[in-house]
């Protein structure tokens, strides 16, 4: 089962980290997994930022479809399609790396929220970063405000988050990644804190990807 193999893995790491963290073993195995989960999606990026730029110098021409074809919808539905093809670009350039984090991510959700697993005690459960449960989520520590130490680390990881998401919907190359930058903010105030550390490191990754991707792939020739 995934979730079980995540268990073994994500809990060896913490017993290897924590004498070097003190104590944040846990947190640190699952910035290298998440690390490790998007270094593997390195190629479909680059392949992402290469239809982009094929997207790109698609624009005069889709500009001249959308005045020619301005008052019949569907003809300019069927043209746009049939140049994304010939050319082989696509408008959802950039989605694919972002959708298929998808269920990485929901193994790492359904890890901080199972109390068993594989018939035994979910030891991960009882790690923290700053004495907040990895498993607790901001909806629950909200009612007690923002000045409690758990109301802090959210709000800390939620801000990072919503700086780091606002940057890179700014270099997004479609409007489908922009909402799903920004779209991540919402996710990790309900998910445990352990699926917001993740999406923080992955949205990290996603800038600094972005900004070595446009100096190298989406370089002008």
């Amino acid at each position: 089962m995934p979730v079980e193999g995540a268990y073994a893995l994500v809990k060896w790491l913490t017993l290897a980290f924590d004498p070097m963290v003190g104590g944040l073993g846990a947190v640190l195995a699952i910035v290298v997994v998440t690390l490790a989960v998007r270094a593997l999606l390195l190629p479909l990026a680059v392949r992402a930022a290469r239809g982009e730029r094929a997207r790109s110098a698609l624009l005069p021409e889709l500009t001249r479809l959308r005045e020619r074809h301005r008052r019949d919808p569907e003809r300019l539905r069927r043209e746009m399609a049939a140049l994304y093809e010939r050319e082989g670009a696509s408008p959802l350039t950039g989605i694919g790396p972002m959708v298929l984090q998808f269920p990485f991510f929901m193994v790492l959700y359904t890890l901080f929220r199972s109390a068993m697993i594989a018939g035994h005690q979910n030891v991960l459960l009882a790690h923290t970063l700053f004495s907040v449960p990895l498993g607790q989520n901001a909806v629950a520590v909200a009612g007690a405000g923002l000045l409690t130490p758990a109301g802090l680390v959210f709000a800390g990881l939620l801000v990072a988050l919503a700086a780091v998401a606002w940057w890179s919907a700014r270099h997004a190359p479609s409007a489908w990644v922009r909402l799903l930058s920004l779209g991540t903010v919402v996710v990790a105030v309900f998910v445990p804190l352990a699926a917001g550390v993740y999406l923080l490191t992955s949205a990290i990754w996603t800038a600094v990807e972005r900004t070595a991707l446009r100096r190298t792939v989406l370089a002008p020739a």
